[in-house]
């Protein structure tokens, strides 16, 4: 085994890619799991597909192979009657297949996380979406590589494929160019559901400064009133009354009124 490549099995940072070595193909995929609290995580696969030989390297111990050892192990399906390169294919269909699991999960979240928008939206929402963003983005940045892994494995000619097996990694590269697809849905769908957040949060922000306004402007006039009568001048006439008070109080109150009045029927509030 070359040495770059134990150095690969060991650097768990690798893109998915694949390798010819000539007597094998070296292959880097990654896997996608939920863990409770912590969101989304990966572990790297690396794949060694040899003449009669699959050797196959976890990160993590997962149970994403263990469907597979099964079927060995009680001779299931095609996989014991079959040679190493469709071993390796059902491998990385397990793999891809994942995938399907990890978006279906993620597409529940955020029509729970549409609903919350639509009653209701909180800080939590605006996190919610950054989150699912991220997270998106990480799967983004695992398939693309994949894809061209896969095509390169499809379209190499090695001698360690049967060419009645190619047709099986065209299948899975079908697959990821269909998760491709979700993915990039997805992201569309969090872009929209972004903007629909922040123009609730503008629009509430509009109400409250308009009801702000709308109070300031009341009590314009109330308050030129109350400076008119607060200056301080030796005659005012209407100091003098014995009912001036009132009568200002009054004047004020339906000035008040009159204004509110008008803005109802504006629609204003």
């Amino acid at each position: 085994m070359h040495p770059l490549v134990l150095e690969d099995i060991l650097n768990t940072d690798q893109r998915p890619k694949m390798e010819d070595y000539g007597d094998y193909l070296y292959l880097v995929l990654k896997n996608f799991y939920e863990r409770e609290g912590e969101g989304l995580q990966s572990d790297q696969i690396s794949v060694i597909l040899g003449k009669d030989f699959v050797l196959s390297f976890q990160e993590k111990e997962s149970s994403i192979l263990d469907s597979i050892k099964e079927k060995i192990s009680k001779s299931k399906g095609r996989i014991r009657k079959e040679g190493a390169d469709y071993l390796a294919h059902a491998i990385m269909d397990n793999i891809v297949d994942n995938y399907f699991i990890v978006l279906e999960n993620l597409e529940e979240k955020i029509e729970n996380l549409e609903d919350d928008l639509v009653k209701k939206p909180t800080q939590s929402t605006l996190h919610d979406i950054h989150m699912f963003k991220r997270e998106l983005i990480m799967l983004g940045k695992s398939l693309w590589p994949l894809r061209e892994a896969i095509n390169s494995l499809a379209r190499s000619g090695s001698p360690l494929i049967d060419k009645s097996i190619v047709v099986y990694f065209k299948d899975i590269y079908d697959h990821i160019i269909a998760i491709i697809d979700t993915v990039e849905t997805f992201k569309d769908m969090l872009s929209v559901m972004l903007d629909i957040y922040l123009s609730t949060i503008s629009n509430k922000l509009n109400e409250v400064m308009k009801v702000l306004t709308i109070i300031a402007t009341i009590f314009m006039p109330l308050t030129f009133i109350a400076g008119v009568y607060g200056m301080n001048f030796k005659y005012m006439p209407e100091l003098e009354w014995r009912l001036g008070y009132f009568g200002v109080l009054g004047i004020m109150l339906t000035v008040a009124l009159i204004m509110v009045f008008y803005f109802k029927k504006k629609k204003w509030f």
